[in-house]
């Protein structure tokens, strides 16, 4: 990126430092992962989203993940997809934070040789941003900083030569992983800005991507918590199921597994449906987060929300999104009474960039993000039965 200055032209560019090899061979102590792209709220369409694509003369060959054949249970880290080619260029590389990790790389003011720019002083920040710009109309805060900190590089003078300035951003507390939303996103941001008389200052900026992985307390809480979720539900005299889920917390890389018992049958059943939502609420104080305590865990299995799948829902205070991220059919016909539907859900093939649960308390009240399972029948008039279970996700290995 380069800027015309007084006198000369600036181009600004930021690195990262990358890890080091040998850190990088132990997985286990490294907090900085190399991933294939920043987190999206968007869902992949492509089935073979997955697949480990290698370019060839003749045409793309598509061989399977490894990590896909690894046995249940084992950690499988996402392999780099392919990057659209571009002659004489190179795919940037991204990598992911653990929260707690400094972030250290180098910025690069170059100018033309024999050329010369004056400035009013250089300057590097390091920003942790909640950005709202899509979600309240009118408003006048489009975003808010939980971080800001600056540093001075270079005082007002005048450039006659390319300079690197190597920086250190550390003990940041980062309350959120990166997220990329429908209406909201979380980002932390390392900006150079040089400031110039009479003129705006040339600023770039490079996407820092923070993934936070829970503490070993944090992790005992939730065994703690965690109980198998059994509920009955029906309609009185014509239908009674009893559904059941091994458990209410999991890991972006585990298994939803259940069963649901068929106790009384008389109507007609076409097929039963699995579903994985999404909801994204902004605004509203947080207060339909899911607090992560004994007594929100208690509460959780009784959410009424009961609003259907993908719809955008909006009040004075809140605006929320519902997003289907994937949707299986694990029944074909009519059920008869006494019969037994396992369940067996794998989420690290839902062909989505799964987060964590964000509650009220992880973002200042200003969002929330929330996970069911939905679980729908369908009879022969096309008449939809569905309950939704929520579940808290979060994160065991960084990628």
């Amino acid at each position: 990126m380069s800027f015309l200055g007084l006198g000369g032209s600036f181009v600004l560019n930021i690195s990262l430092n990358a890890p080091a090899a040998a850190d990088a061979a132990s997985e286990s102590n490294n907090k900085i992962v190399l991933i294939d792209h920043v987190p999206r709220w968007k869902a992949h369409k492509n089935p073979f989203h997955g697949m480990k694509f290698t370019g060839g003369t003749g045409g793309d060959q598509i061989a399977p993940d490894p990590g896909m054949q690894q046995q249940q249970g084992q950690y499988a880290p996402r392999q780099l997809a392919r990057q659209p080619f571009r002659p004489g260029s190179t795919p940037p590389k991204i990598y992911a934070y653990e929260s707690s990790q400094d972030v250290v790389g180098s910025a690069t003011v170059s100018l033309p040789p024999g050329k010369k720019a004056d400035h009013l002083g250089i300057k590097i920040s390091f920003l942790g941003r909640v950005d709202l710009a899509n979600a309240m109309e009118g408003s006048n805060r489009p975003h808010y900083d939980f971080i800001s900190l600056s540093k001075e590089l270079e005082p007002p003078g005048t450039m006659y030569t390319s300079r690197q300035y190597p920086f250190h951003f550390g003990n940041l507390e980062k309350m959120a992983e990166t997220y990329h939303g429908r209406h909201v996103s979380v980002r932390y941001l390392i900006r150079v800005s040089i400031e110039r008389k009479f003129l705006p200052p040339l600023t770039k900026d490079c996407e820092v991507v923070v993934q936070s992985l829970p503490s070993q307390s944090t992790l005992e809480r939730y065994a703690k918590l965690d109980q198998p979720i059994k509920m009955e539900v029906g309609i009185e005299d014509c239908l009674h199921i009893e559904f059941e889920y091994e458990k209410r917390f999991h890991h972006l890389r585990d298994v939803i597994l259940g069963k649901v018992h068929f106790l009384l049958v008389r109507i007609k059943i076409k097929h039963m449906e699995l579903a994985v939502i999404r909801r994204e609420t902004v605004g509203g104080g947080g207060s339909n987060g899911m607090d992560i305590s004994a007594a929100g865990a208690d509460a959780a299995a009784n959410s009424p929300n009961s609003k259907s799948p993908g719809n955008v829902a909006s009040s004075a205070n809140a605006l929320t999104e519902t997003q289907v991220l994937v949707k299986y059919e694990i029944m074909d016909g009519a059920p008869i009474k006494d019969e037994v539907i396992p369940v067996r859900l794998y989420l690290g093939g839902i062909p989505a960039d799964l987060t964590p649960t964000y509650d009220g308390s992880t973002t200042n009240g200003r969002f929330n993000v929330r996970y069911f399972l939905n679980l729908v029948l369908v009879d022969m008039e096309d008449r939809r039965y569905f309950k939704q279970q929520e579940i808290v996700l979060y994160r065991q290995h960084l990628g």
